[in-house]
């Protein structure tokens, strides 16, 4: 089968693609899926240069999210047939033709999604909305504040906090992301480039913010973190900036806030009752098109070096695509 292979670790570059890459085989209880779409996200990259926090050894398909159609199923697969359309998550592997997961890491596509739409969908969204609903507990009418307003979890986050009932303000690093996030829900928008994003928050909100959302770290958070009201929510969901802040932590004192953080693999295992009800619910609004992935950019498979790199110079607007079928 066609893959675009990490046989080294280093830059998105030492990913290629390769004609005769062996298919997967078919274990028992899993299922052979024609992948359609593929998206790219922070961590791929992250796995191609043994940055994660977990390591995959050499050689491996990169990718975790994909879309397609189920072409084979072992004994005792429950749950979908042959012919199903599906999405589905693995640690990697998604960056090829063919994947083999068990039933327990699909869901089915909605009628009327397409596979680009649905394979941009999972982490990201799940991210988002675990986040608000479990962790942070935001109720609407709150004031949330996003950063990296622009990237897959930040958008995903503006969109759904809009679709909560959230006071939306989006903080991101250009203009261009920041035109994005206003069309799918974001109330206002700070570029923390070019301006304080202390002062500004501090000027749209004198009393305090309730949520911040953080997938970015780095120098926003700490400025973010002052913002918030006597006992609002921080909650941390990833570095994108490179950099994990280190907080002083006689502002939570002072503040009486929260500062939370959860790792979307362990939230089933922790919280098993709320991921359910979590990913039921987030499934019911995708299903009604009440929320929608925003594409910024789609690859071929043979330019899956070039997505990852994409996603790596942070240039992405909120998903990055890869056309497989």
């Amino acid at each position: 089968m066609r893959a675009a292979v990490c046989r080294e670790f280093g830059p998105p570059e030492t990913v290629r693609t390769e004609d005769d890459y062996p298919a997967p085989a078919l274990a028992e209880g899993q299922v052979r899926v024609r992948i359609g779409a593929a998206a790219v996200n922070f961590p791929d990259v992250l796995f191609v240069a043994n940055q994660y926090q977990l390591t995959v050894p050499v050689p491996f398909i990169p990718g975790s999210e994909f879309a397609g159609v189920i072409t084979e199923a072992a004994p005792g697969a429950p749950g979908f047939t042959v012919g199903d359309r599906v999405m589905g998550t693995a640690m990697v592997g998604a960056f090829a033709e063919e994947i083999t997961v068990g039933t327990s890491a699909l869901a089915p596509v909605p009628r009327g999604v397409s596979d680009e739409a649905a394979a941009a969908f999972g982490v990201v969204y799940r991210t988002a909305y675990h986040a608000l609903r479990t962790i942070a507990t935001a109720a609407p009418g709150e004031r949330l504040v996003v950063l990296g307003a622009g990237g897959g979890v930040g958008l995903a986050a503006v969109q759904l906090g809009a679709v909560l009932g959230l006071d939306v303000t989006a903080a991101a690093s250009s203009d261009e992301k920041l035109a994005v996030a206003a069309a799918q829900g974001a109330t206002r928008t700070i570029n923390y480039k070019d301006a304080s994003l202390r002062a500004a928050l501090k000027e749209h909100f004198p009393d305090g913010t309730d949520v911040v959302i953080d997938p970015v770290g780095g120098d926003v958070a700490e400025p973010a973190l002052r913002s918030l009201r006597w006992a609002g929510r921080f909650v941390t969901v990833g570095y994108a900036s490179g950099s994990i802040p280190k907080i002083p932590l006689n502002l939570v004192m002072l503040k009486g806030c929260k500062v939370l953080g959860f790792q979307i693999r362990d939230l089933m295992a922790n919280l098993p009752e709320a991921a359910r009800r979590d990913q039921a619910e987030l499934y019911g609004l995708l299903s009604a098109g009440k929320v929608t992935p925003y594409i910024g950019a789609s690859f071929k498979l043979s330019e899956a070096g070039a997505a990852l790199r994409h996603v790596a110079d942070g240039k992405a607007i909120g998903k990055v695509v890869i056309s497989v079928g």
